[in-house]
């Protein structure tokens, strides 16, 4: 292990041993929970992407599946109550191959594929039968791909052809939703399963499909009209009070006028047909045809007449003959005639009849024209007087209490949500200083205390660095002997040569001491030179 990886860890662990009860408990408390956090990392990390291999299974299906699953060592999971097997993306193809190799899952709701199943020795009944389950089957598989769907029946009641009954009854269809936990189909969605239910068999009608719940609650009767008149009605309603109210807020101002909107829509439904017959002019005939009859006179002399039978069965005279004939002669034409047939759909929901009831704050309303506002009210709510329409316009004086309590009211509680508001931002600021402050006075102490042992440290080695310096420097002085024995003169002791290689170095290194700490320097150097006096 490097020397730097070394020094530091014994560096940290010595600087642990130092630490309070307080300093362990939080830094342990940090190690758990980066340890915690790093362990959920990797697991999210390195967890597979699951995706459905099969949904709507049966209970017996779903064990059959999970079993192969176990075999093949696949990991799984099983969502939506049991009905569906999840697996990781990179097994799903293969074990749906192994489990249509197995045949599963093997109870299915049919389809058109029961028709492949049938032999060429089925009966008439069989074969009307086999059809009707395949429909069936289709519009079960087709609803419960829905959002929201969990499982779906269809079951279809239609009329045999007959030649003995002059009127042909009308097929219908009864559908079996059960959603999901905590899902609840809209109206939109009954009316989509209505519809494609309806659209998938000929001859149904949208009022002969009854859609029922798993709890029993009947979403869409048959003979009922569609359930969403209602809000036909009240989304037409909402839109033309807007644009009313719109209009005159821009004229008497906000506030000052409210209006009510009440339309009758027809819940009923059908087909109406007219024929209409003109004659084309200066057209020619379509065909024309020409007779001519010539008859004998009468006797000599006598004179004879005759007639034709007129009404009531008297004789009108036609004229006198005489004896010369008489020639008659008859004209047939037929002459074209312009026909033009209209087949109109009246659909239901149709607007049979809307009212329009305004009032206008009298405080406002003393300057306006009646008249002019209520032309403005025809033309935006699309009033039509041929089919009863009517418009109500009325200046009353408007109550201001509700406004001011209303106002009053609003204000409370914008008030009472910023107070809510300052209180969790003020509850979210303690939580996060009572979290923060200590944590910062944990790590302030922590730097502290590492500073201090670096500053230790550091003090440690400027002495050994001295005392080598100061070992060094023993080493290359030689003291002077200045003895004078009785018997001998004084005589000079030179001092042994100092290399002077030895002296540039330590002279380098005293100079890279000073250069770092020159006053701990030289206070070491005057204690040293305090230590070198004699005494």
């Amino acid at each position: 292990m490097p020397t730097q990886v070394s020094t530091a860890l014994r560096r940290l662990a010595h600087t642990i041993r130092e630490f309070t009860i307080a300093q362990r408990t939080v830094a342990i408390i940090g190690v758990a929970v980066l340890a915690l956090g790093v362990v959920a990392l990797t697991f999210w990390i390195t967890k597979p992407a699951y995706t459905p291999l099969f949904s709507g299974l049966s209970g017996t299906d779903a064990n059959t599946i999970v079993e192969q699953l176990r075999t093949d060592g696949v990991q799984y999971e099983i969502t939506n109550g049991g009905g569906t097997i999840m697996v990781p993306e990179a097994n799903v193809y293969d074990e749906r191959l192994k489990a249509a190799a197995a045949g599963l899952p093997s109870s299915t709701t049919g389809g058109y594929s029961l028709l492949d199943k049938m032999g060429v020795t089925a009966s008439e009944f069989q074969q009307n039968v086999t059809y009707k389950r395949a429909l069936e089957g289709e519009l079960a598989n087709t609803i419960m791909a829905m959002k929201g769907v969990k499982t779906a029946s269809v079951q279809l009641a239609i009329p045999k052809d007959t030649v003995f009954v002059s009127e042909k009854a009308d097929p219908t269809a009864s559908v079996f939703i059960a959603t999901d936990n905590g899902v609840t189909l809209t109206d939109e969605q009954v009316q989509a399963i209505v519809h494609l239910t309806s659209a998938s068999i000929d001859g149904m009608k949208a009022t002969d499909v009854s859609v029922i719940d798993a709890q029993g609650i009947v979403l869409s009767a048959a003979g009922v009209t569609s359930g969403t008149d209602g809000k036909v009605a009240s989304d037409y309603e909402s839109r033309v009070r807007s644009s009313v109210q719109a209009m005159l807020d821009k004229v008497v101002g906000p506030g000052n006028a409210t209006v009510v909107v009440a339309a009758d829509l027809s819940q009923n439904s059908g087909q109406r047909t007219e024929e209409s017959f003109t004659s084309p002019t200066d057209a020619p005939a379509l065909n024309e045809s020409f007779s001519s009859d010539a008859s004998g006179g009468a006797a000599a002399g006598g004179n004879s007449s005759t007639g034709v039978l007129g009404p009531d069965n008297i004789a009108v005279p036609s004229g006198v003959q005489t004896g010369t004939g008489v020639t008659s002669q008859s004209v047939t034409k037929n002459n074209a005639i312009n026909k033009v047939t209209e087949s109109t759909t009246i659909p239901a929901g149709a607007i049979t009849r809307q009212t329009v009831s305004v009032a206008l704050n009298s405080t406002v309303a003393s300057g306006l024209n009646i008249a002019n506002i209520k032309a403005l009210i025809n033309a935006a709510a699309g009033i039509d007087k041929t089919r009863g329409d009517q418009v109500a316009v009325e200046v009353v004086s408007f109550n201001k209490m509700g406004a001011v309590q209303a106002a009053k009211a609003l204000a409370a509680a914008d008030a009472a949500a910023t107070a809510d508001r300052t209180a969790g931002i003020i509850r979210t600021a303690i939580t996060i200083f009572g979290i923060a402050i200590p944590a910062t006075v944990a790590l302030f102490l922590i730097a502290r205390r590492l500073r201090r042992r670096n500053e230790e440290e550091q003090e440690l080695r400027d002495l050994g660095e001295l005392a080598e310096m100061r070992a060094m420097m023993n080493d290359q002085t030689v003291p002077i002997a200045l003895t004078a024995p009785a018997s001998a003169p004084l005589t000079y002791t030179q001092l042994p040569p100092v290399a002077p290689g030895d002296n540039d170095r330590m002279r380098a290194e005293i100079d890279a001491l000073a250069g770092k700490d020159p006053q701990r320097t030289a206070d070491f150097l005057r204690g040293l030179m305090d230590d070198r006096q004699p005494a």
